[in-house]
């Protein structure tokens, strides 16, 4: 059961741009992609008289399928992290529902995209926080970062807690979401190769326009099935732990 659990340094650093786009590009090449983001906060009343939320509908989108309910099961209004936006909303997430809606969505033929809500220590039930769920799924982690001033630091402490936690970093992603005017951003990348052995694996130019051409080019060029399959061949956790051994580069 090959895929990727996308999550990020923040909110809003383009982790369903980049899952959207991802998607896209495997499906149009013929891949039997699933996507998934088991929860989102932050949606609107749907036509359909359901919540919805936009990222939800921009996955849908990426590979054609209509199936909302499936691609999140779990929905609220409050724009707040999923265990307070349940609370506001007068219900309760569990842990296991919500590793149980991915599984049911997974095959071994499919190659599946979950997405995270915001980072990896964002609450998700009263107990667990994102990273649980990353650990208890198995897939290798991409991490989304947003390239402006700041986000080494982002950066570095989220490949910490991944690291304390045992998960499977494949690489991490730079996205500008705004365009990149000055030297912090313009030097993020170089700064942070030098600096970890952790692949930067793409860096996505900011584009208005809603189609992300360029961006789709980067991430079409990148052979990501040969990405999750060495990082399913060469780490391996046991699922169900909080806390494993130290995380090992893969080379």
């Amino acid at each position: 059961m090959a895929g990727f659990f996308i999550t990020g340094t923040d909110t809003g650093v383009g982790k369903t741009c980049f899952a959207s786009l991802l998607a896209y590009c495997l499906f149009q090449k013929g891949v039997k992609v699933k996507v998934c983001k088991p929860v989102a906060t932050g949606a609107n009343l749907h036509p359909c008289g359901n919540l919805i939320a936009d990222d939800t509908l921009a996955l849908s989108q990426a590979v054609s399928d209509p199936d909302f309910k499936a691609i999140t099961p779990f929905c609220f209004e409050t724009p707040a992290n999923p265990a307070l936006a349940a609370k506001l909303a007068g219900k309760k997430l569990l842990f296991q529902d919500l590793v149980n809606a991915v599984k049911i969505r997974s095959t071994d033929n499919d190659f599946m995209i979950v997405e995270g809500v915001g980072g990896l220590l964002c609450p998700l039930t009263e107990n667990e926080t994102i990273a649980d769920l990353a650990r208890e799924l198995n897939y290798p982690l991409l991490i989304i970062a947003r390239r402006s001033l700041g986000t080494l630091n982002h950066i570095f402490l989220t490949l910490e807690v991944a690291k304390s936690r045992g998960l499977n970093i494949a690489g991490v992603i730079m996205s500008e979401t705004q365009p990149c005017d000055d030297l912090a951003a313009k030097f993020n990348p170089t700064e942070f190769t030098s600096r970890s052995d952790v692949p930067l694996l793409a860096v996505l130019p900011f584009e208005a326009d809603a189609n992300k051409l360029k961006s789709r080019e980067i991430v079409a060029a990148i052979n990501w099935l040969e990405i999750a399959t060495k990082m399913n061949l060469n780490v391996s956790h046991t699922p169900n732990k909080k806390c494993s051994q130290p995380y090992e580069k893969v080379r």
